[in-house]
């Protein structure tokens, strides 16, 4: 007999000027996990809303749902889920209040923050979510009344808590987002608007604990529930002839039953970015009936795209392709790709697998280019927007390139001098401080650089350890071999110091002599270790600051030729060029002064423009087309602009911060260079 849920469920969604106001008192419960969002994670948020804000004039944008334990007549609320969105969209407003000149609408953004009170409704004067106890005074201090300046001056070795750091940080990101994207209080007021009345939760409430638990484990469990592709499956099925449905149902059954109903569904959503190259503003489904069906037939769309692409698709992740010469150097590759923890390099792979699956040597080249490049956004700590961006590009030229060859390849896959640069400063820099994720990546694959190929990167257990302990005892041989502090701490967590081992932390071990802890830590029973770089320090005989010095500089060396990242000049763009993509466009310029920006002949604008494009900007673009400076969406000659913005704005349809969008290869936009 099926289980009855007797609590009362409601289910409703609410635009964020109604979720942060008195109909809502937001409560961390004492075991929920602190304040964790990172600056990615509020960068991204940033990034889509304002996206969204800059491209879509009349939809609503969906922040996702959050749980609450509520009784429909009360406002008091423990939060099951949704802290992270709710503090986070605090900060926000925080930042806005603290942004406006304004002190009307300082004074508006704060009542978000803050229950001004109501005596005639019984309402006290309070803050509107309150965060664990350890963290919500320094919560409310800094944030609920905006003091953003004192909070940005302490020091963050100060903050005894994580969350604590994650708000400095958080706040930090978006103030600089903030002071980038907005130059005066119109602009800031129309995107206050935007969030207020076209932003949208969804809160699902129940008065009892053990519901308000169901819900949210049904929410996040992996049911079979109705995929986007299954949606798309019934357009597209339906909109073929009669006689053709059932050949391409079983077709389309096939390759779902190859990769699983899941991995199906990551076949479209990297076909849609395929289609797009930007990240994803609306739903899956929207986004590809927009971007994907409407320019190609239902036939073409699965015999062109989705059998290339899901045999493609299978090869990557399983580390399964298949050919007479390279297939097991591609895919060493692969199994080091698909440790980088996120797919983003997935398009662009699929794509070219797709397209030159019978050149094996051209895809080894590719893929280890590919390789080099996801390593790079994984260990400088690239967020998701940049690195849908940066293959983006790569994206662009693949379809501009169809016929690249080995002898002439791809550019734009290749590092940048600047993106080398970046790259060795942080493998130079301090490893250990990492996540353990990036940490854990670089000792691996520096590992397996000077391997024979004996060790084993799968095992579920895996620490770094310090050879130089992190707190040397005070009588011992270490502080001898070691006397400057500075030193000291200078060389603890940088890579030379580091090992990799297969077995648990030993706290006592780890402060042995070098002599002792090589003999009964670091190394196995044969006297040795699986990992080269582990037994490259136990045959060291003493550990001393040259010792660590000269193994900095070995180690170094190693990464530069295994990933190629001495200086070459030859980058895969010109770099004193700015690109723009979006909506089908694909554009090159660069600035000639102060305010006039150039594009390039051979770039292309959006087929389209948006309904929020500014008619003077709708103008100029029909200017250009009549007199035949664009042909065919093509610019025939080079043009300029009187500005960043107009030049971005008639070339993707659409309203754009041109000292934001356009950018260098490497991510750097206008504004961060310095124009």
């Amino acid at each position: 007999m099926s289980s009855v849920v007797s609590s009362k469920i409601t289910g409703k969604e609410y635009p964020l000027s109604k979720i942060f106001s008195s109909d809502f008192e937001y409560h961390i419960p004492g075991y929920q996990r602190p304040y964790a969002w990172t600056e990615d994670e509020t960068g991204a948020l940033f990034d889509d809303l304002y996206g969204f804000f800059q491209t879509e004039n009349t939809e609503n944008f969906f922040l996702g749902s959050i749980v609450l334990i509520k009784d429909e007549q009360n406002r008091y609320a423990d939060v099951i889920d949704g802290q992270q969105r709710l503090t986070t969209l605090s900060i926000l407003f925080a930042v806005l209040a603290d942004t406006f000149d304004n002190e009307d609408y300082k004074m508006d953004c704060k009542k978000y923050l803050q229950e001004k009170g109501n005596v005639l409704e019984g309402i006290e004067a309070q803050p509107r979510l309150f965060l664990k106890e350890k963290d919500q005074p320094f919560f409310h201090k800094y944030i609920q009344n905006i003091q953003l300046d004192a909070l940005g001056q302490l020091d963050p070795a100060v903050l005894d808590t994580e969350a604590k750091l994650h708000i400095q940080k958080n706040c930090a990101v978006l103030r600089e987002s903030f002071a980038e994207m907005f130059s005066n209080d119109d602009d800031r007021l129309r995107f206050t608007q935007f969030l207020l009345t076209r932003c949208y939760l969804v809160v699902v409430s129940t008065p009892s604990q053990e519901s308000a638990f169901r819900i949210f484990t049904v929410m996040n469990s992996r049911g079979l529930d109705l995929l986007p592709t299954d949606i798309i499956k019934s357009t597209v099925i339906g909109s073929l002839p009669k006689e053709k449905q059932q050949g391409y149902t079983e077709k389309w059954e096939g390759l779902e039953e190859l990769t699983g109903r899941d991995g199906f569904n990551e076949v479209f959503t990297h076909t849609r970015t395929i289609f797009v190259k930007e990240r994803q503003k609306k739903t899956l489904r929207e986004e590809f009936e927009e971007y994907v069906l409407k320019t190609v037939s239902p036939e073409q769309l699965i015999d062109d795209y989705l059998v290339p692409y899901t045999n493609a698709y299978v090869q990557l992740k399983n580390c399964e392709f298949t050919a007479t010469h390279h297939a097991d150097e591609v895919n060493g590759l692969l199994f080091w790709l698909n440790k980088t923890n996120n797919s983003d390099w997935m398009p662009p792979a699929i794509k070219f697998l797709a397209e030159h699956p019978n050149d094996s040597k051209y895809v080894l080249w590719f893929i280890r280019k590919l390789e080099r490049l996801a390593s790079y956004l994984l260990v400088t700590a690239q967020d998701v927007n940049h690195r849908v961006d940066r293959y983006k590009w790569l994206l662009v030229e693949m379809e501009s390139r169809p016929d690249s060859t080995l002898a002439d390849p791809l550019r734009n896959i290749e590092l940048t001098d600047w993106e080398k640069e970046q790259f060795q400063q942080t493998l130079d820099g301090e490893i250990y401080t990492m996540t353990a994720q990036r940490r854990n990546y670089i000792i691996q694959r520096l590992d397996s650089f000077m391997s024979d190929g004996g060790a084993s990167y799968n095992q579920k257990l895996f620490t770094i350890e310090h050879v130089l302990p992190q707190h040397p005892p005070v009588h011992g041989s270490w502080l001898e071999l070691w006397p400057d502090e500075q030193e000291r701490k200078y060389w603890l967590n940088r890579i030379a110091n580091l090992v990799p081992l297969t077995r648990q932390r030993n706290s006592a071990a780890q402060n042995y002599g070098f002599a002792t802890k090589k003999e009964k830590y670091f190394q196995s029973k044969g006297g040795t270790s699986s990992y080269v770089l582990t037994t490259q320090v136990i045959n060291e005989p003493v550990w001393t600051p040259d010792v660590v010095k000269k193994r900095q500089a070995m180690l170094s060396d190693v990464f530069a030729e295994k990933w190629e990242l001495n200086p070459s000049r030859q980058s895969g763009t010109d770099e004193g060029l700015f690109l723009l993509a979006g909506r089908g466009s694909s554009a090159m310029g660069y600035p000639i002064d102060k305010d006039c920006f150039l594009v390039l002949k051979g770039s292309r604008i959006a087929p389209d423009v948006t309904s929020g494009l500014p008619q003077n900007y709708v103008e100029q673009r029909k200017t250009l087309l009549g007199i035949g400076i664009i042909q065919n969406n093509v610019f025939a000659e080079d043009n300029v602009f009187t500005s960043a913005s107009a030049a971005a704005s008639i070339i993707l349809g659409r309203s754009s911060n041109g000292r934001r969008e356009w950018a260098k290869l490497d991510g750097r936009t206008l504004a961060q260079s310095g124009h």
